[in-house]
């Protein structure tokens, strides 16, 4: 493998779960790929994450999964950091090479799926046992990260786990599903020192995270105004009335995740103005209802509202 020189510096903030477009030819479209990045930029994202459940990195094979990174990567030219997943054997041998081929992409971390290494029914000792084989194999220099990804199975990783990972100074990112609070504080507690940062998927406990020292965003949310969860994060501490009347928003509008995603997100970004197909590899988007599309439309203009009251407010 290539020396690899990544960026360690992850920052606190909005990391959207990138959603991924295609063509009619059920290819990947970037010419709308690279839109999309454009618009994630100017909605004030800090970083993106390219390779994920949301990309349907099931559904992609490894080579659409590097190409897909190192695209991202590029596009961005060093603007925001980009981190990326892909790992989807249950294999462990398979999933070094799948990682190894993320990292020589050039993305900025490469992201560890907390299911890959243990059956639901094994425990913690088997994960760890499991992922310090994957470690040893790696390059030590790779910057890592974890994703509690809901599929196949969800794998909520335990604090003392994550301390343990922590203090290995190779890990710098959490995308934490748990939608528990109080996981997602003692997490904060057992890596707190450390390099690793927690981002919340969740917008119901967003908030409460980040009074609780959470860093930021990383959800799929982010696809449809991620401006509002840059808003909240940057002024939550200054403007906190209204940063709680803009999370109740939130949290009420994340219940969109339950319609048809990421058909739904795929929509909202041909609102916003980018050339997006509606074909998914995970989804049918021909159950996309009329209904389904008037909901998102209806979204979409509430978001709109509440942005121009921030930009109104001052706080761009």
């Amino acid at each position: 493998m290539e020396d690899i020189e990544m960026n360690n510096d992850f920052p606190g903030g909005v990391w959207p779960t990138m959603i991924t477009p295609f063509t009619d030819s059920n290819t990947i479209d970037y010419n709308a790929l690279e839109s999309m990045i454009e618009w994630y930029i100017k909605n004030k994202v800090d970083g993106l994450f390219a390779v994920c459940q949301s990309s349907e990195m099931f559904f992609l094979s490894l080579r659409e999964r590097a190409e897909l990174a190192r695209f991202v990567k590029k596009a961005t030219n060093g603007r925001i950091p980009v981190i990326a997943s892909g790992h989807v054997s249950n294999a462990l041998e398979d999933q070094i090479v799948e990682i190894k081929a993320i990292a020589e992409t050039g993305v900025d971390a490469v992201i560890l799926i907390t299911n890959r290494f243990s059956l639901p029914v094994e425990s913690d000792e088997i994960t760890k046992r499991n992922l310090e084989k994957v470690l040893k194999a790696l390059d030590s220099k790779i910057p890592l990260g974890f994703y509690e990804c809901p599929f196949p199975y969800k794998r909520i990783i335990s604090p003392e786990l994550l301390n343990w990972c922590a203090s290995t100074g190779r890990f710098y990112f959490l995308k934490d599903t748990s939608c528990d609070i109080k996981n997602i504080k003692a997490k904060i507690a057992s890596v707190k020192g450390t390099p690793l940062k927690i981002y919340n998927a969740n917008a119901a406990t967003l908030l409460q995270s980040l009074k609780e020292g959470a860093a930021g965003y990383s959800g799929v949310m982010a696809n449809f105004h991620p401006d509002l969860y840059a808003w909240l994060i940057k002024n939550w501490k200054e403007r906190p009335e209204e940063a709680e009347k803009l999370h109740c928003f939130l949290s009420v509008a994340s219940q969109i995740e339950k319609q048809i995603y990421p058909v739904n997100a795929k929509y909202n970004m041909r609102l916003e103005g980018i050339k997006i197909g509606l074909k998914t590899r995970s989804k049918d988007h021909y159950d996309f209802s009329d209904t389904n599309k008037l909901e998102i439309e209806h979204l979409h203009e509430l978001s709109k509202l509440y942005s121009g009251r921030c930009i109104y407010n001052g706080i761009d």
